[in-house]
């Protein structure tokens, strides 16, 4: 296997440009083995319920198609490796640690600015054979009910993130077309054709404890997972924390005065 390169600890000004470009930087290795593994047990350990968890959590669909997905509530559904989503990941002390590495406190701030708030933090599963299509669409939008757009997307691969697999697919460059729609999310038919040919889809194929920055409005898509491999990732959505619900409610702070960061 080719060896992983660890990614320096402070965001530079190429990447910055890059991610101003085409809304895409891969970062390279920002986990090591011993941190993979850990994430890795402490998720199975919340989906087969040895570990408490209260957050969010969405099972697989049975039919892979995006509108059969179950309710995402609450509180454990049984025993199976077989989640979808888990949300609110930065409770536990595992995955805040890495939230809290150097690398993206640099990111995040020089980006966003001095206060971050996490938007959400959840772990995102392709259960072997298993996986449910996610159709080319944007993050943003009136849909989240927000007085501002979330910016930057953290993925994190805990497996390896293959073609094979279900890996994220992109169209680098097309967070500078806007929102598609008011509402964000997914996108029409015809934007899809215009925007989303062939020949622009970028593979995210990652090593585990890679990671690539994304930002939101960047169009993105991902397939099933038909491999006998399962695709378990953690993706942080970081915003400035000015940014709040429209019914006021404040999110988590990880970078600034009073965060979770120190």
């Amino acid at each position: 296997m080719t060896a992983l390169t660890a990614a320096a600890p402070h965001f530079t000004d190429r990447q910055l440009a890059d991610f101003h470009a085409t809304g895409v930087v891969r970062l390279g290795r920002v986990i090591d083995d011993g941190e993979v593994a850990g994430l890795r047990q402490r998720i199975d350990d919340i989906m087969l319920g040895k570990q408490a968890f209260a957050g969010m959590m969405q099972l697989d669909s049975d039919s892979g198609h995006y509108g059969d997905m179950p309710a995402q509530t609450a509180g454990h559904k049984g025993a199976t490796l077989n989640y979808r989503k888990i949300e609110g990941l930065e409770a536990d002390p595992l995955f805040l640690a890495y939230l809290r590495k150097p690398l993206i406190r640099s990111l995040a701030t020089r980006i966003l600015g001095p206060e971050v708030s996490i938007f959400r933090s959840m772990f995102m599963n392709k259960p072997a054979g298993k996986g449910t299509i996610l159709p080319w669409h944007q993050d943003g939008g009136t849909g989240w009910n927000l007085t501002g757009d979330p910016l930057v997307t953290i993925w994190l691969a805990l497996d390896p993130a293959t073609r094979d697999n279900g890996c994220v697919q992109v169209i680098p460059g097309s967070h500078r077309l806007g929102l598609l729609s008011e509402r964000g999310h997914t996108i029409t038919a015809e934007q899809e054709a215009e925007h989303c040919r062939p020949e622009r889809h970028e593979l995210l194929e990652l090593q585990a404890g890679e990671a690539v920055l994304v930002h939101n409005w960047v169009l993105h898509a991902s397939g099933t997972n038909p491999s006998g491999m399962s695709r378990r990732a953690f993706s942080v959505c970081l915003m400035d924390a000015a940014i709040c619900s429209r019914g006021q409610q404040q999110f988590p702070k990880l970078f600034g005065g009073d965060s979770l960061a120190g």
